[in-house]
């Protein structure tokens, strides 16, 4: 305990076993400069590529990113998160990313393109299997990467009421309901075709969303209209000055929490992009890059204060984070942790 007797800021970080990953990490954060200090390790899960905490925050869920694809619950508020429940299967392959949504975990499934939705008990654990599994369908112009449908993200609204899910597979945002345990289409907004979205990342406002393409080192800003359930795209901004120099690989977004800045991680190049954003939230112009602190950048993370950027760099097996600078938005590298085969890193 610490701060007058507040727990200690925690974060949490995924990593992929197969790859020679300890499976979920838990870290002690210093409040002042955003340092990382590795307090334990779980492995009980195969692949737990991407995690999220519960509304309350006393319940971590994890994907188990593998061909039969499952999601696990873990309880949390000492140093090491317990394990709270079988591993529930999800109907889907390759599960890429996770959210909590209307008392459900909704995965996204890259492999088999669709979409899950787990039931959650009053007590944050699963309740059994999945109640709703969404088959995406279509595919785009990119004949390696868009053959079939690949969901790569699911996410709340900022208003609550909306699933809103990104295809690679199909160059599309797919905006859902669920109700009586049941996702149900609302909406497919089109993008750009072989643009490959890979994430969204919402305006702290909610009247603008960025979706990072991955096929096409850009950001598509889009409009979103809450009353509605609807999404249009109105601008495309490169994250890379220039024409890459080799590959390049857009894969993680994130927004500060005042809305000034948005930042993108892109691998290949090894960068992280600072972007911002015109005063209206629609207008996106690249102001900066710099290094990543290590090789192949699979996701961001922004601290709740701001003030510090986390980035798990998958191939040199590290975390680094980078303090902020407050009126520029451009990182600056604090130090990093080692952890192999990182993937993704969330705060509790």
């Amino acid at each position: 305990m610490a701060d007058g007797g507040r727990r200690e800021h925690r974060a949490f970080i995924g990593s992929f076993t197969a790859a020679g990953g300890p499976g979920v990490l838990t870290a002690a954060v210093d409040r002042d400069s955003g340092a990382l200090t590795l307090l334990s390790t779980v492995d009980g899960v195969p692949d737990p590529s991407y995690l999220a905490l519960s509304p309350t925050r006393d319940m971590l869920y994890a994907v188990s990113e593998t061909a039969d694809g499952a999601v696990a619950a873990y309880r949390v508020g000492g140093d090491k998160p317990e394990p709270a429940g079988p591993l529930v299967p999800v109907g889907g392959s390759g599960p890429t990313h996770l959210s909590v949504f209307a008392g459900h975990v909704l995965t996204a499934n890259y492999g088999s393109g669709s979409v899950t939705a787990v039931p959650v008990r009053a007590d944050g654990t699963l309740a059994g299997a999945a109640t709703s599994v969404l088959q995406h369908t279509g595919s785009g112009p990119h004949t390696r990467r868009q053959k079939d449908p690949h969901a790569h993200q699911v996410q709340s609204d900022p208003s609550g009421r909306w699933a809103v899910s990104v295809d690679l597979g199909t160059d599309s945002v797919r905006v859902c309901t669920l109700e009586g345990g049941r996702l149900a289409l609302h909406r497919e907004i089109a993008l750009r075709p072989g643009s490959g979205p890979r994430h969204l990342a919402f305006h702290p406002r909610g009247e603008h969303a960025y979706v990072l393409n991955e096929l096409a080192p850009t950001v598509t800003v889009c409009r979103w209209n809450a009353l509605e359930g609807s999404l249009r795209p109105v601008g495309e901004t490169p994250v890379l000055p220039g024409v890459p120099d080799g590959d390049a690989y857009p894969s993680g977004i994130v927004v500060s929490p005042d809305g000034r800045f948005v930042w993108t991680a892109t691998r290949g190049q090894d960068v992280v992009s600072v972007l911002t954003p015109d005063a209206m939230g629609e207008g996106l112009r690249l102001v900066a890059t710099v290094p990543c602190g290590g090789v192949w950048p699979r996701a961001l993370a922004v601290d709740p204060s701001g003030r510090f950027l986390y980035v798990a760099n998958e191939r040199s097996g590290d975390v680094t984070w980078f303090g902020v600078d407050p009126d520029t938005g451009v990182p600056r590298r604090g130090g990093s942790v080692p952890v192999p085969a990182a993937s993704c890193v969330v705060f509790g």
